[in-house]
């Protein structure tokens, strides 16, 4: 954390308000909110979905989608000049320039049609008029700079091809390739594993104090502001309710709302399972191997190991927590064990064998066995409403219900998860993301599954919202004696929910056991690695991710 103050704010917010025009009414998503950023220095904006932080750092550069947007009052001083009502020229200028800006989600924000050295090399073609073989020597040089290991052969790499944490660090080369005078970063660490997303924060001290730049960092994360930021605003609701020096912010929060946020960790802990519980899912030396092929004839040269040789037994009402990162093979393991892709070795679900069944006899098991996703927008069509989403499972596998019967049961499961019934004709569009990923467990629910497999369904979600789905999964489970396998990268989630836990790693797991003693007292320098850069944010040593 560098300070570097001067006479004047580098950046100085003044009253600024937001409103987007909504069925024809004006809707006030910022409200007069001040603050000053000054050289070299890093604020954190804080607050939960909605509050309005990310529409705030968007009107710095005049990013949102206007005339539907608008600022009804304030200004965007950036060294004294007004962005908000300066000429296009200027804010031309200004963005990707002198502000550069990393977005949350690095795969929607690179072009997937071009390669890394492409999309960088535009930025310095357009803001320097570099030539390719200039531009590629620079571009060489930022990769480095922001840690991508072996920088040339990456250089015709399309997006897809690289790793969550390896884009996002293209991202920072791209935003850092015009040198900045102020990053905004707007959650540019959420959707990482805790390793690579540690090493992103270590990352971005490094080049703040390298290049001398200001920071404004945008997240709901505190883990992270306490380790990041020089000083803290608070936001909800459009307002700025708190702001001070970090240390203030964390040991003397004022407002009820800090308060509340700096208490919204999920707590608790799984309840016990009998050692003589029936055992729900097995399997054992389970492999998923995906050929590599080349050359004209795609002959096969070797495969990837996504899993490899993996055993486990989960008994009825227990929480299996898989951990590791991405690349692990943690969600090809919970689709190889739900059939969802092709695997080799048994796979037994309450005494039956899945692994030989044909897709007929599969079908028939869906019921038992149902998933919640990551991403609830993504796996909610946006065409169906929320009746419709639900009940599309009755549909197909209690055929026999009537359209009112179905109907019931659809108002029970969204009562039941805490989504009022009476909305169940809206969209998902309508609903906030916690709703959702409570729309997409009362999907799942509404079959009365015995076991359910959970791939990241928090890492997307506000930690006070995190911790309701956490409490909902858990009264759930209580209730219907549900069996979980739950796959995250969350470990502070991960000790909240599960009984035990695996440790994967390359496709194998090397390390497993209760979950008190894998996270009290681990035994290898990989799960060692993992918790200490999730439980206190320090980097990871060096070789553990292979990015």
């Amino acid at each position: 954390m560098t300070k570097t103050h001067s006479s004047s704010p580098l950046l100085s917010v003044k009253d600024l308000s937001v409103a987007f025009m909504q069925e024809g009414k004006e809707q006030l998503a910022v409200d007069r909110i001040s603050f000053d950023l000054e050289k070299g220095e890093t604020m954190a904006l804080v607050g939960e979905s909605g509050s309005g932080k990310s529409v705030s750092a968007l009107s710095i550069l005049k990013l949102l989608p206007y005339p539907a947007a608008s600022h009804p009052s304030g200004q965007v001083l950036f060294d004294g000049v007004d962005l908000l009502n300066a000429p296009d020229k200027t804010l031309r200028s200004v963005r990707g320039n002198r502000i550069s800006m990393i977005f949350q989600e690095p795969m929607s924000s690179l072009n997937p049609l071009h390669t890394v050295e492409k999309q960088i090399g535009e930025v310095l073609s357009i803001h320097h008029g570099m030539g390719e073989k200039q531009a590629r020597a620079r571009v060489l040089e930022l990769l480095n700079d922001v840690g991508i290991r072996e920088p040339e052969k990456r250089l015709k790499s399309y997006p897809h091809q690289l790793s969550g944490g390896q884009r996002q660090r293209v991202m920072i080369a791209m935003a850092l390739a015009n040198e900045p005078e102020l990053l905004i970063a707007d959650e540019p660490t959420t959707a990482l594993d805790v390793t690579v997303q540690a090493q992103i924060l270590e990352l971005l001290r490094k080049l703040q104090k390298t290049h001398g730049m200001a920071l404004l960092f945008i997240t709901h994360d505190l883990g992270i502001v306490e380790k990041l930021a020089d000083k803290v605003c608070v936001m909800t609701k459009g307002q700025i309710v708190e702001h001070g020096p970090t240390e203030q912010i964390f040991s003397t929060p004022s407002h009820a709302y800090t308060k509340h946020l700096l208490n919204s960790e999920p707590s608790g802990r799984a309840r016990p399972v009998a050692d003589d519980a029936p055992i729900v899912l097995e399997t054992d030396d389970l492999k998923v191997w995906f050929p590599i092929k080349r050359g004209f004839l795609r002959k096969t040269v070797g495969h990837i190991k996504a899993v490899d040789g993996i055993s486990l037994a989960i008994r009825s009402g227990e929480t299996l927590g898989i951990v590791g990162e991405s690349g692990s093979g943690k969600t090809t393991l919970g689709l190889a064990l739900l059939r969802m892709i092709s695997s080799k070795g048994p796979i037994v679900f309450q005494g039956n064998a899945l692994d030989g069944l044909d897709s007929k006899a599969m079908r028939e098991k869906r019921g038992d066995l149902q998933i919640v996703f990551q991403d609830p927008f993504g796996s909610l069509s946006p065409r169906m409403s929320i009746a419709q989403i639900v009940d599309e499972g009755l549909e197909i596998h209690a055929p026999h219900l009537s359209a009112q019967e179905r109907d019931a049961k659809v108002v029970a499961v969204l009562k039941e998860v805490g989504i009022d019934p009476e909305t169940r004709h809206r969209y998902p569009h309508e609903f906030s993301g916690g709703q959702r990923q409570r729309i997409s467990i009362a999907r799942a629910m509404v079959l009365e599954p015995k076991f359910v497999m959970l791939d990241e369904p928090t890492s997307a979600l506000d930690m006070s919202v995190q911790a309701q789905v956490v409490d909902l999964l858990r009264d759930l489970q209580a209730k219907h004696d549900l069996t979980y396998l739950f796959i995250s990268h969350d470990l502070k989630v991960v000790r909240a929910l599960s009984n035990r836990v695996i440790v994967m790693r390359n496709g194998k797991v090397v390390e497993e056991g209760i979950v008190e003693r894998i996270f009290d007292a681990p035994e290898t320098d990989y799960t060692k690695a993992l918790m200490a850069a999730a439980l206190r944010m320090e980097t990871a040593p060096e070789g553990v991710v292979a990015d």
